[in-house]
């Protein structure tokens, strides 16, 4: 049976297994520091090193002569400004060794690691085979992690367009403005994705010997699936915001024709005050009877007024 070695290094944010001939090295919260290490103990190159330490490299993959340089981004969704944000994970892979370098937000990638250190079958079962079957296990469940954000995202939408219909539709605008928001950012994130599978799915990498092409299709087809699944609901969420525009337009317009038929209704009362208030003389002004005449004037006019308006539809 293959022995397992763990370690950290001192003073270091780098972690490593070792399960047979296979090496993973795991370097969580990366500075500067951690990369020298890298640069001391492995062949890479100064420019790798550095887009592990930027947090808007664009994902990429790099074939070297001794190694293989991935750089892929995974959603974590900030509670606080109700967005999902990017998370960079930069994996270096050769035969006999994985080096994956994040920032310790993805809870799947810091779980299995630590699977892995505490569990003999974990190790067995995710390091056994080859350096090539590992980073499937960790990038499937990197992917697999897409899911339930995606799924929320889609609750948040559903609920929100049974909310555009009901009563308390005036406070449906900010959440279409925030799903907008969330799925636009979302989708920048997993865009660029499904060709870095398509990738390693498709090119003869000689780090990558065993026959994973069945593997990585796999997790291609799920980030096929996340993105035109995200095209959907961004389409799905212009319609609610066309929707929620056109209820609200609709809203207005009938406001402002109450309103106008209000102030058309009460134009006689307004006429005949506006009259009797001038300092001129003019009929019934002294008689006892003058308001409630007035008055009943105006009724009359406004009555006719309605009645006109009822006729032709207007109202």
């Amino acid at each position: 049976m293959a022995g397992a070695v763990t370690k950290k290094e001192k003073q270091l944010n780098v972690e490593w297994i070792k399960w047979g001939r296979i090496t993973w090295v795991n370097v969580e919260k990366p500075t500067a520091q951690e990369m020298d290490y890298l640069a001391k103990n492995y062949p890479f190159n100064p420019f790798d090193l550095e887009d592990c330490l930027s947090r808007i490299e664009r994902p990429k993959i790099d074939d070297y002569e001794n190694y293989l340089f991935l750089v892929l981004h995974f959603p974590v969704f900030n509670k606080q400004a109700r967005v999902t944000t990017p998370s960079q994970v930069s994996v270096f892979i050769s035969e006999d060794y994985v080096v994956t370098v994040h920032a310790g937000d993805l809870k799947p990638l810091v779980k299995l690691f630590k699977d892995c250190q505490q569990n003999e079958e974990a190790r067995r079962e995710n390091m056994g085979r080859s350096s090539g079957y590992l980073l499937y296990r960790v990038l499937d469940r990197l992917v697999d992690y897409c899911f339930p954000i995606m799924n929320k995202i889609i609750a948040n939408v559903e609920a929100t367009e049974d909310r555009l219909f009901s009563d308390h539709a005036r406070d449906v605008v900010r959440e279409i403005s925030l799903l907008r928001r969330d799925i636009m950012a979302y989708r920048r994130i997993i865009r660029p994705q499904p060709s870095i599978f398509k990738s390693l799915e498709e090119e003869d990498y000689p780090f990558l010997k065993e026959d994973l092409d069945v593997y990585f299709g796999d997790i291609g087809d799920h980030i096929v699936k996340i993105t035109e699944t995200l095209d959907e609901y961004k389409e799905v969420v212009e319609g609610l915001s066309a929707s929620s525009d056109s209820l609200f337009s609709h809203h207005a317009t009938e406001i402002m024709k109450m309103l106008t038929i209000l102030g058309t209704v009460l134009l006689p009362l307004l006429l005949l005050s506006s009259l009797y208030g001038m300092n001129v003389p003019l009929p019934f002004q002294n008689s006892s009877f003058a308001f409630p005449l007035i008055i009943l004037i105006t009724l009359c006019v406004s009555a006719a007024m309605l009645a006109y308006f009822r006729f032709r539809r207007w109202i």
